[in-house]
């Protein structure tokens, strides 16, 4: 619940930002032909993250570890990563697909029990998602997510040391928004904001994603932006319980192109 108040804001930055693009975007002058003539196009990314991370997380019975990366440590953590993402658009619907693995290490914060340690994540997820273009600035639509977690906790505590793994892999439906522009002839921004999980799979599940890149020939293109992915998810008792409320966060590389 004490992400609610952010996101009603990240709804008002979407809006607010989207609908300065309006009036550039109702003008015929203006308008991009790839979003008025309705032929499908198609773009396939390669793009790196660089994560941070900020959460709990526990497998079985071990205590709860508290994780967090400061802002000094945005380029330390990945320590495996592949990720694609590839669409297909006509101006009206746009067809995404988004597949994301990371591998994570990051150190344990010292507290009551536990003194030192480290925690390793693996991180999974496809995506498939289904927009409608409802303004001229804004889409919308429903995405379904597959995500495959991973945990490792190798800890030193007061008493003696403790380790541990789980894996779960759980589905969730996923709400979208976003506004797709192009703006100043080959600059293009991107805001899009999707929450998701409500119980089904995860308890909550929430994105943030801010893009600004240049086209640079009809092919190609590359983007900087700003990724942040918070997942909430906690099953299972005893021996079974599985606790997961991490959010993940960082700069994202993007090379596109263009068919």
């Amino acid at each position: 619940m004490k992400k609610i108040p952010l996101l009603f804001l990240l709804f008002t930055l979407v809006f607010g930002l989207s609908a300065g693009y309006a009036q550039e975007s109702e003008d015929p002058g203006k308008s991009d032909t790839k979003t008025t003539d309705r032929e499908w196009n198609y773009l396939a990314e390669i793009y790196l993250m660089f994560p941070n991370m900020s959460g709990v997380t526990t497998v079985g019975v071990i205590p709860p570890v508290e994780v967090d990366a400061g802002a000094g440590d945005i380029f330390g953590h990945l320590e495996m990563g592949a990720m694609f993402y590839f669409e297909a658009n006509n101006g009206n619907w746009a067809i995404g697909n988004d597949l994301l693995y990371m591998k994570l290490g990051q150190d344990a914060e010292p507290g009551v029990l536990i003194t030192k340690g480290k925690v390793t994540m693996k991180q999974l997820a496809w995506e498939v998602s289904g927009l409608k273009r409802v303004t001229p600035w804004l889409e919308a639509g429903l995405a379904g997510r597959i995500v495959s977690l991973d945990v490792a906790l190798d800890l030193e505590t007061i008493n003696e040391p403790r380790s541990g793994s789980g894996n779960k892999t759980w589905f969730d439906p996923v709400v979208v928004l976003r506004s797709n522009n192009v703006f100043a002839e080959n600059w293009l921004a991107q805001l899009r904001l999707d929450a998701g999980g409500f119980g089904i799979g995860s308890d909550f599940t929430w994105q943030l994603q801010a893009n600004l890149g240049y086209r640079f020939t009809d092919l190609f293109q590359a983007t900087l932006g700003y990724r942040y992915i918070g997942i909430d998810y906690d099953s299972g008792e005893g021996r079974d319980r599985f606790l997961y409320d991490i959010d993940t966060y960082g700069f994202v590389v993007r090379l596109g192109f263009n068919f």
